[in-house]
């Protein structure tokens, strides 16, 4: 529940099941169609706030969604982490880009980024001038999970990679590979640490893909360095992790970020699930403010019939309706006028009259006239404030019943 009354509905789809509709008057609503336990689902809402757990761009040529990240930015529906955060992840390299910035800013040996080199096509790899030094990884286009990702030996092997870049109209980056001791991944959830040690006890050289020892282990203060600076990027992220290599001569390297699509890892994950929901919903209580009294309106009345505009149905009334007379027992008290004196006094003289109150005038002996407390006509209603007031307070009724 959030603001003490309203409970929360949760929707849960794939980026596939879901299309997205956004209007600058209406808002967002999302047209959902996935298959539960065999059974075809189908299911139109306005969503109220949106935490991303999925990649909005895979490895596949089909499997780019930044479409529907821009929906949900045009609606302006509150997000974990951000929408601009969200879209500037969706592309690796450009990551890295911002990671060498906070390197610039702090130094190398606060935020030790390893060494990388960026290629936009395979043409740049066939006539490059600088001979990497081998082996290297080569990492293409962006993939996650492993994929896309090949060990380089030699200068023939990284010729043949070029040539298979060629075919894919992809880009890639090197690195070059260290023999590593264990991995490590440093995540920030609200203001949840945690640091975990990966440790491959397999044959394979990538310590993310086969079997592998997972222990969490202590926070220090150079991790927590790590994750508050990659959390600042993009306007801020609640959810981040960091993804480093420590070498077996003990030098640490920072190879790249996630934001909140990053996998949970370790025997706590269901903890880790209750602090995003814990997040999100401190989160909406923010900015999620109580319903509008009306979140619906009738269509050619309010504009648009997705109007979320909210209207407080005592305040319209008010403004249409005049001014309620005075009671008839304060109306007889105004209009008898005050008795007058049995014996009546000389009119006051020059000097008196300069101390009279603010009321009277000190140049004459001239009375006011008498307030008109008379009830005046109310100048008559337009036909279109009639009808607006009408349609108004049918649908008030329709919402509140009848006791308007």
């Amino acid at each position: 529940r959030i603001l003490g009354d309203f409970e929360i509905r949760v929707e849960q789809a794939e980026f596939s099941e879901i299309n997205v509709a956004s209007y600058t008057e209406g808002g967002t609503m999302v047209d959902m169609q996935l298959f539960r336990n065999g059974v075809k689902v189908v299911r139109s809402f306005r969503p109220d706030f949106v935490l991303v757990r999925q990649h909005p761009k895979g490895s596949g040529p089909n499997e780019d969604y930044r479409n529907i990240i821009l929906g949900f930015q045009y609606g302006q529906v509150p997000s974990i982490n951000s929408w601009p955060a969200i879209y500037n992840f969706m592309d690796k390299p450009w990551v890295f880009s911002h990671l060498l910035k906070i390197q610039k800013k702090l130094g190398k040996e606060k935020f030790p980024v390893i060494e990388q080199a960026f290629y936009p096509n395979h043409k740049e790899m066939v006539s490059t001038l600088i001979t990497p030094r081998y082996p290297i990884v080569v990492k293409i286009g962006h993939a996650h999970g492993g994929l896309g990702k090949v060990k380089v030996n030699g200068h023939t092997e990284f010729q043949d990679i070029a040539s298979i870049i060629g075919i894919t109209n992809n880009y890639c980056t090197t690195e070059p590979y260290i023999d590593s001791k264990y991995d490590l991944r440093v995540q920030k959830i609200g203001n949840n640490y945690k640091a975990y040690m990966r440790t491959s006890i397999s044959s394979s050289w990538k310590s993310n893909t086969g079997s592998a020892m997972l222990e969490q282990i202590a926070m220090n203060d150079q991790f927590k360095h790590w994750v508050d600076a990659v959390s600042d990027l993009f306007g801020g992220m609640e959810i981040c992790a960091v993804s480093a290599i420590k070498g077996k001569e003990n030098k640490d390297y920072i190879i790249e970020a996630n934001d909140c699509t990053m996998p949970l890892l370790g025997e706590k994950q269901d903890e880790e699930r209750k602090q995003i929901s814990d997040l999100v919903v401190a989160r909406m209580q923010k900015v999620c403010g109580p319903p509008p009294s009306i979140s619906r309106s009738l269509s050619g009345f309010l504009g648009s019939p997705f109007s979320m505009t909210s209207v407080n149905p005592m305040q319209a009334m008010n403004a249409q309706q005049p001014p309620p007379p005075p009671p008839p027992q304060q109306m007889r008290q105004m209009e008898t006028p005050p008795p007058r004196p049995s014996n009546p006094q000389p009119p006051p003289s020059q000097d008196s009259s300069k101390t009279s109150s603010a009321t009277s005038s000190p140049q004459t002996d001239r009375k006011p006239p008498p307030p008109d407390f008379t009830e005046k006509p109310t100048p008559a209603k337009s036909d279109d404030a009639e009808m607006s007031f009408q349609n108004l307070k049918r649908a008030f009724s329709g919402i509140f019943g009848d006791n308007l």
